[in-house]
């Protein structure tokens, strides 16, 4: 229990800015694979959504295989949720992207850190 609550507040030092956490080592680019994986679609939703929404940019190598950056992860959580979530139809996350794309980034951002909170609890929970 120790560990997990030395992990979470490392977080939260993070989160709030204390500069002194280490940083966890993330990649440059995910492959289409791993985005499906992540989000548990199908590689023609991905690319569905691609041609949908501008602000998913992702880059393609020589191959013109697609390669998502940490920046495209995060737009297509804020598009899952507005959708999936939130029942928005694609003209109308389209529209709130359009007009609130910093609010849906900062909700995005809350959405994250509470998820990662909630599964802290869990973990605390189960070591009881």
């Amino acid at each position: 229990m120790q560990s997990i609550l030395s992990k979470f507040v490392k977080d939260i030092k993070y989160d709030i800015g204390m500069p002194y956490k280490e940083r966890e080592i993330n990649k440059l680019y995910y492959t289409m694979g791993e985005v499906t994986q992540m989000f548990g679609v199908n590689a023609s939703q991905i690319r569905f959504y691609e041609r949908e929404f501008d602000i998913l940019q992702p880059k393609k190598n020589k191959k013109g295989n697609r390669l998502f950056t940490q920046e495209d992860i995060a737009n297509l959580k804020i598009i899952f949720n507005l959708v999936k979530d939130k029942g928005y139809t694609l003209q109308g996350a389209r529209d709130y992207l359009k007009s609130n794309k910093s609010e849906a980034k900062e909700n995005q951002r809350v959405i994250d850190s509470l998820e990662r909170l909630k599964s802290f609890l869990l973990d605390v929970r189960d070591s009881l």
